[in-house]
């Protein structure tokens, strides 16, 4: 990061401005591509994390376990297959809107796309706590219901999350977004659903990792992949970068259905449906509100998110009480 800041944000400002820099910053800056500057980031970035671990690395005793070696790789091909297809997922939208429309278009797309990263901020800190959890947590009586709740209380939070960014998305384009890449704007509340429920797959995902079927990621990122190809395809030459939106929409969809329906038979746990989904019906509607009929009124849509609040507290407050109470 320091790396990056150096190179692509004040070396070049500070050049603008006429101040003196080191020889060796300047010649370096001028004597590579900028765009390189993020891969060496990256790259010291890991070499010290390296030499930060070799301490701890070089006290264990290495010896190499054949059967326990074979039983990763059965493990894991599957997800590292399903990894790509997730890339695909991804970021083929991008490349396809390029290819059917314009360069133009695709740089306007990816621009509003990045309000995504809120919500991929949430999951992806969600899934570092909380998959470690569901393995240690794994053999205790009650680990079914335990996962049930939590997946409760992730739609909860990142209904909030997917509901607030929508309310104030004309805030957070002016302070993340050029003005010229706005026209995409109504891509936002579909990609931000979209990621969402690419994290309710992810909790639901625990049925095939805990018992072994790992197999089911590589199919379900697979059918992802392609729902995401034949989509775009099909769709944005009809209706332009908004295909690309709806696109990503279907496939995490059909992820998340495919994972709990498959996942019912072999590791059934008792998520409650009504509620939960509940919750994610309710943000829909209110972000749709919100986005179509009542933008930038924030009287109006910050009441809607009370709502919404009054309505998670409602149906939580046993919960919430009991929380409480232990604290």
């Amino acid at each position: 990061m320091v790396i990056n800041l150096i190179f692509l944000k004040f070396i070049p400002e500070y050049t603008k401005e006429g101040k003196q820099l080191p020889t060796l910053l300047i010649t370096a800056f001028n004597s590579t591509k900028i765009v390189n500057f993020i891969f060496i980031a990256n790259l010291i970035g890991s070499a010290v994390s390296l030499l930060l671990l070799l301490p701890y690395l070089l006290k264990f005793k290495w010896t190499f376990n054949t059967v326990l070696f074979k039983k990763m790789i059965s493990y894991s091909w599957p997800i590292a297959v399903a990894g790509i297809a997730y890339v695909i997922n991804e970021n083929l939208d991008k490349i396809l809107i390029g290819k059917l429309m314009d360069k133009n278009a695709m740089g306007i797309y990816a621009a509003c796309y990045k309000l995504a990263i809120f919500m991929n901020l949430y999951i992806m800190a969600f899934r570092l706590g909380a998959e470690p959890f569901f393995f240690n947590h794994s053999d205790q009586k009650d680990a079914k219901e335990t996962y049930a709740k939590i997946l409760n209380y992730f739609i909860i939070i990142g209904a909030l999350v997917f509901v607030s960014i929508v309310v104030f998305i004309d805030i957070l384009k002016q302070l993340f977004i050029n003005q010229a890449y706005w026209e995409a704007i109504g891509i936002v509340p579909i990609v931000l659903l979209a990621n969402l429920l690419l994290g309710v797959y992810h909790n639901l995902s625990i049925w095939y990792k805990l018992t072994d079927k790992t197999r089911y990621a590589m199919l379900f990122s697979i059918i992802g992949a392609i729902i995401t190809i034949v989509a775009n395809i099909t769709l944005i030459p009809v209706i332009g970068f908004m295909a690309s939106a709806w696109a990503t929409l279907f496939a995490y969809g059909a992820m998340m259905l495919l994972s709990y329906f498959i996942g019912k038979k072999h590791y059934k746990v008792p998520y409650n449906l009504k509620k939960s989904g509940s919750y994610l019906v309710a943000s829909i509607i209110i972000s749709f509100v919100s986005f179509e009929y009542f933008r930038e009124n924030y009287l109006i849509s910050i009441g809607l998110v009370f709502a919404f609040g009054a309505l998670i507290f409602w149906n939580e407050k046993k919960e919430i009480v009991a929380i409480i109470k232990r604290n």
